[in-house]
């Protein structure tokens, strides 16, 4: 049984079943309504014309050369503007789908401006107006195109052909049956077919029977659709079939009725219709196929412009009624790809197509909250990026539809906006005034990066992050191979003005770093390094991009190398990008020593050595060498023994690319400190330590100290200055860090007392430090401690009492008090006999005590002169015989003689007796030696 019917009638007297006969494919202009008057979509008059009795007449071949795109109609009584009407596919822009005049778009009005100058006269009206501090509708609606009339009652008023009667109802769906559950094997067939279906829908509104049967067959309509694009060959033009199918699409679509969009299999459905009309040949192959095929019953120009304005009306029956926006969203993934094809005519099909839709948008654009379109951001970058295109008839297309998504974005974001705080978008839309009448409409369209700036007004964070991600994949040279020049220049201006407001930025570093490989042109790579400097000179991403930079493979690649070498930032954030990527370094040597050294330890140092070959942050490496430095030094500690192997490497990191087995921690360590001496013109220093093996001493594992002590060194005897400023730095670092960390500064610190400048030190700086070492249960420290009370001694000004205290302390000494003595030794020879008696048998290793005595002998203050020789020669006495003979006293005579010419009488009197007391030492047998002693302890004298 047949269901009941709403509204049972007769069907129009000349209708009659579709199929009896199949016309003419023929090319069609719609004409153009006018004001006010009711408008009927093509798709509906060619459904109409396919089922009426009127016989369709021929239309005369059109006189074109088609290469050219310039179509000559001859139409008897027709109106000059339908000549403007020729449907490009693959044809110049200035021969669209549709003239300005006439747009393929339902119920389109006649008074849509069309002018991609966005009215800037209207603007200038504006701009004389005074200013309002409510946000109205009129601010709006100043923009062409933006508060329109909604378009959901307009199409209520569509003038329908009426109900079918029931038995041409049922004839229909007979025959709709038949083909749904038989072969549609040959053209006559299919297209009996899709005019049934066709005939059928237009009772959707009138007839429950009607509405039942489509719906419960949708999933054999798609099936057997996606059977009938998948049987046209890509270069078959000589058939309406595919025509056809996009008429029915979209006359099911003005009855909301849907085929591409909800489940997969429709979403399947749309990517093939789309690539069946992308794809076919471009118009100099249609040329040559015309000239070798047969003669058609209809006109193959005629039928392919016919094919692509029925595509181009399907598209956008998807959109007309759609208020949340979801079908936009499928119609964009769905040309997405071609829109970057390297095909020429594919991305201007695909261009062209999307300028069309955006166009039927911005006329009768009706949303509802919520808005379901996700992927503004990325629209918008794909037209502006299009706007570059070299081919001139995709750059033109791409600017006419980049002036409708314009309007559209302008009425999204007036009904999205907070309607609590009208201000921001006041302020947009005046800046976005101000921006366009500062450029004239050709250079607004052919630089792609101004569209950024006008747009980033009006975009909020996720929208810009979708921005710069597409424009990043514009970079890409197997997409677009011509316009790396403009997706440059449109990131950086966009990174520049809106930078800020950026969310995703690990996204985009990721983004940057997998296209670096792909991006020949220099100037495009220098625009991505810029970009990437921009976004790493803000404090707010410094650590979010280091930290992504620093997760890549090491050594790094001379992608990402080139990318370190060449930040470019400014003097203040060089500072600052150096200090952090230090601090990341450092990080880990504050950490307690684990079973794996930390990946981004290593990633960190082989990032510094990069930055020093570079020239880009010259300045902040002079400012921070002594951190520098010091943290390298340490993570050269740190790195001894260890192969990559040792190093917690992330997961997944080394995927598709081996590992050299030369590359270690410990030689991505020792090249950074190389670089950074030589980086900061320390030449001789690097050299001295060259000379002396100073790198193999800092990277072995019993010598490491040796190596410290010679760098140390070298910069007291050759850069002092610079010496100086690690001596301060290691003050609060020496009580930081693991134990590698401090013993690698304890080691270069001890060796630092030796400058004149260590005697500025507070002690607790200093005597406290060295003192807590001696107890400290490390051997190496408590070496370390009395390496540096033994250059303390050496300052006289700190004249050496508590560093003996210390040491007196350590070896468990009670000194006499006599060393505690303020006066001066040579007026009180008898305390310094007494302090010289201690020593003699305290101490072993008596000629070492000697000869740092006549260190001091050389002084240039007279008193310690004076002094350290009264010390000599009272001290001779207790030297031991066989240590004499070992060391030989002849270099201690030696320098006693040279002060026996002093001109300080005083002096040459204490010399002469000192000489004669080691001369005495050196020359009486060690017999009489014990005889004398035993003499004096009985108080005899010699005879």
């Amino acid at each position: 049984m047949s269901l009941p019917r709403r509204g049972r009638g007769s069907r129009l007297a000349g209708c009659r079943v579709a199929g009896t006969s199949v016309p003419r494919a023929t090319a069609l202009s719609p004409q153009r309504a006018g004001r006010g008057a009711q408008s009927v979509s093509h798709a509906q008059r060619l459904t109409r014309r396919r089922h009426c009795s009127q016989q369709v007449p021929p239309e005369p071949e059109p006189q074109a050369d088609f290469r050219s795109g310039k179509w000559l109609y001859e139409r008897a009584g027709g109106d000059v503007r339908d000549s403007r009407q020729a449907l490009r596919a693959g044809m110049g822009s200035k021969y669209r789908i549709c003239g300005r005049e006439d747009v393929v778009i339902p119920c389109a009005s006649d008074n849509d401006s069309g002018s991609m100058d966005l009215q800037l006269s209207n603007i200038e009206d504006i701009k004389k107006r005074p200013s309002s501090i409510e946000l109205t509708d009129s601010d709006i609606s100043d923009f062409p195109g933006l508060l329109q009339d909604p378009l959901a009652d307009s199409f209520t008023s569509l003038t329908h052909p009426g109900p079918l009667g029931e038995a041409l109802v049922d004839r229909l769906i007979h025959s709709i049956e038949e083909g749904l559950h038989g072969d549609l094997k040959d053209e006559h067939a299919k297209l009996i077919f899709l005019r049934s279906l066709s005939s059928l829908s237009q009772s959707l509104p009138y007839d429950e029977t009607t509405e039942s049967f489509i719906h419960s067959h949708m999933e054999d309509i798609v099936r057997v659709l996606s059977v009938l694009v998948q049987e046209e060959s890509l270069h078959s033009l000589f058939s309406p079939v595919r025509q056809e199918i996009f008429v029915l699409i979209a006359g099911l679509s003005y009855q909301d009725v849907h085929l591409l969009c909800g489940s997969e299999d429709q979403a399947d459905l749309f990517s093939l219709i789309t690539r069946s009309l992308i794809t076919l040949p471009s118009t100099r192959t249609l040329l040559q196929l015309k000239e070798v095929m047969p003669s058609r019953p209809y006109s193959l120009e005629s039928l392919y412009r016919q094919t692509f304005q029925a595509f181009s009306e399907m598209l956008q029956s998807l959109v007309v009624k759609d208020p949340h926006l979801e079908n936009l969203d499928a119609i964009f993934k769905h040309m997405d790809p071609w829109l970057q094809s390297v095909v020429d005519h594919e991305r201007e099909r695909a261009t062209a197509s999307m300028a069309q839709v955006l166009k039927c948008l911005s006329r009768h654009l009706s949303l509802k909250l919520p808005l379901q379109f996700q992927r503004l951001g990325h629209l918008v970058a794909m037209m502006a990026l299009l706007c570059g295109d070299p081919l001139k008839e995709v750059a033109e297309e791409a600017a006419e539809g980049t002036h409708h998504l314009l309007h559209v974005t302008l009425r999204l974001k007036y009904i999205t906006h907070d309607k609590k705080n009208h201000q921001d978008l006041k302020n947009a839309l005046k800046k976005c005034r101000g921006l366009l009448e500062l450029y004239s409409i050709k250079q607004f369209y052919n630089c792609p990066f101004k569209i950024a700036q006008v747009f980033e007004v009006f975009l909020n964070a996720s929208e810009l992050c979708q921005f710069v991600m597409t424009t990043l994949d514009g970079l890409n040279t197997q997409k677009h191979p011509c316009t790396q020049q403009s997706a440059g220049e449109l990131l950086i201006t966009l990174v520049k003005s809106a930078e800020s407001r950026f969310e995703k930025v690990p996204e985009i570093m990721g983004v940057i770093c997998a296209r670096l490989s792909t991006i020949s042109q220099p100037r495009v790579r220098q625009q991505i390094i810029r970009t990437v400097s921009l976004f790493i000179s803000r404090p707010k991403y410094t650590d979010t991009v280091l930290s992504h930079l620093l997760c890549h493979p090491v050594p790094y690649d001379r992608h990402l190398a080139e990318l370190w070498r060449n930040l470019e930032v400014e003097l203040p954030s060089t500072t600052w990008i150096l200090w952090r990527l230090l601090r990341k370094l450092q990080k880990y040597h504050n950490l307690p020593a684990q079973e794996k050294m930390a990946y981004m330890a290593v990633a960190a140092t082989n990032a510094l050595y990069e930055v020093f070959v570079g020239n880009r942050l010259r300045a902040a490496t002079f400012r921070l060498l002594p951190q520098l430095l010091m943290t390298l030094l340490v993570q050269v500690h740190h790195s001894i023994g260890l192969r990559m192997s040792d190093v917690a490497i992330p997961s997944g990191l080394y995927t598709g690319r081996e590992m050299s087995s030369e590359v270690t921690p410990l030689c991505l360590a020792l090249q950074a400190t190389k670089t950074l001496l030589l980086r900061t013109l320390c030449w001789q220093e690097f050299y001295t330590i060259e000379r002396n093996r100073g790198w193999s001493l800092l990277g072995g594992s019993d010598c490491h100290l040796q190596g410290v002590f010679l760098l140390a060194n070298t910069l007291l005897e050759r850069n002092h200055l610079l010496a100086h400023k690690v001596m301060y730095l290691l003050v609060p670092l020496l009580h930081r860090g693991n134990d590698k960390h401090q013993l690698t500064a304890a080691g270069f610190f001890v060796e630092l007392l030796q400058s004149p400048v260590a005697k500025r030190l507070p002690g607790v700086y200093s005597m406290a430090r060295l003192r807590e070492w001696l107890h400290c249960g490390n051997d190496l420290f408590r070496i370390l401690a009395l390496r540096g009370l033994h250059n303390l001694v050496r300052h006289q000004e700190m004249e050496s009492r508590r560093v003996l205290g210390i040491c007196a302390t350590f070896l468990k000494w009670k000194l006499p008090p006599e060393v505690y003595c303020k006066n001066p030794w040579c007026i009180r020879p008898t305390e310094v006999g007494t302090i010289c008696r201690f020593f003699g048998k305290k101490c072993k290793g008596k000629i070492n005590i000697l000869a740092q005595t006549l260190m001091y002998s050389k002084d240039a203050k007279l008193p310690i002169r004076r002094t350290a020789v009264l010390f000599v020669g009272l001290f001779a006495k207790y030297m031991d015989r066989s240590e004499l003979q070992l060391q030989g006293t002849g270099w201690i005579e030696d320098d006693l003689r040279i002060l026996l010419h002093d001109p300080e009488p005083s002096l040459r009197m204490i010399a002469s007796q000192a000489l004669f007391q080691v001369q005495r030492m050196r020359t009486e047998p060690e017999s009489e030696q014990t005889v004398c002693w035993l003499r004096k302890r009985m108080g005899c004298h010699p005879a």
